[in-house]
């Protein structure tokens, strides 16, 4: 659950210039899985349907933007969209009464500039939110991380915290809310870190895997994850789960301009919260302890600095 620390405005224009290099994935149409379906909060909710804003009323469709981070979003072994944010996301389009196509921007850094301009009507990928950001877009708070570090398995450079990167060499994916806390941390190092910078999240795992790197800073949920489901060639990975920082909130994105839609889709995930279907689903990916008990939007001001 990595995500975002993007939110200069001058580097948007930028970054939706490189935006064509990940808009080739072909949007995925979501149905809720039979066990998401069966739950009885995952049903039509005529009043929230006609909040929506009558442009994606007509068309009956809610795009989606995502990328790819386990257990968040990923592919499985029949390259099927899968994760917590599918399973919301399908949740969601079924109680809004929409047809939910979601697709996979390719890089973090593509997100915000993809609901700025209006390419998506949400995303749904694992963001941290930050009042920077909401300055940028609204940010629905639909549960909760932290940020930790991984390591190659076994830890071979005896890495207990921040302290130790040190002089050593740290992947991050740009443009992230983790690559402004590894600078931050350079900063403080009388032998600044190496900063490597990705543009997607397994490649970032995959240079810590082969010893490109020695570590990367990444969403705590995410981390965890990936110790139990190893993937990729190389050496396996292994977060330090002592090491437990920025404790926030994970968001969905919404343009400013599109309160209405915004206003519909906290309402469905509060139905899903209510009924006990947001709970099993956060559940059916182990991240049961990182659920909210109320649904917030623009609340990063709320938690810890």
């Amino acid at each position: 659950m990595t995500k975002l620390w993007i939110a200069v405005a001058s580097g948007v224009a930028a970054t939706l210039a490189s935006f064509g290099a990940y808009a080739d994935n072909a949007p995925v149409n979501l149905t809720p899985t039979s066990d998401v379906a069966a739950l009885p909060g995952v049903k039509l909710n005529p009043a929230l349907a006609d909040k929506l804003p009558a442009a994606m009323k007509s068309a009956g469709v809610l795009k989606v933007a995502t990328d790819l981070t386990p257990p968040i979003s990923f592919h499985d072994e029949n390259d099927k969209l899968i994760g917590i944010d599918a399973d919301l996301a399908a949740a969601i389009g079924t109680i809004l009464g929409l047809k939910v196509e979601m697709t996979d921007v390719g890089a973090g850094a593509a997100i915000v500039p993809s609901v700025l301009a209006k390419r998506f009507d949400m995303s749904i990928s694992g963001i941290n939110d930050d009042p920077d950001l909401e300055k940028q877009v609204d940010v629905i708070d639909y549960m909760y991380d932290a940020t930790t570090i991984m390591t190659q398995k076994g830890n071979p450079k005896k890495i207990a915290g921040m302290d130790d990167l040190c002089g050593k060499t740290v992947a991050v994916p740009v443009g992230t809310f983790q690559e402004h806390m590894v600078e931050t941390q350079s900063a403080k190092c009388s032998t600044p870190i190496n900063i490597t910078t990705i543009p997607k999240m397994p490649d970032v795992l995959q240079a810590v895997r082969t010893g490109r790197a020695d570590a990367t800073v990444n969403g705590y949920a995410t981390s965890v994850y990936t110790t139990a489901h190893q993937v990729g060639n190389g050496t396996g990975l292994e977060a330090l789960p002592d090491v437990r920082l920025a404790v926030g909130y994970l968001g969905m994105l919404t343009a400013k301009s599109n309160a209405q839609f915004r206003d519909a889709a906290v309402g469905a995930l509060q139905q899903l919260v209510d009924s006990g279907a947001y709970a099993t689903i956060m559940a059916k990916w182990n991240l049961a302890p990182l659920a909210v008990k109320a649904v917030k939007f623009n609340d990063a001001a709320s938690m810890p600095s």
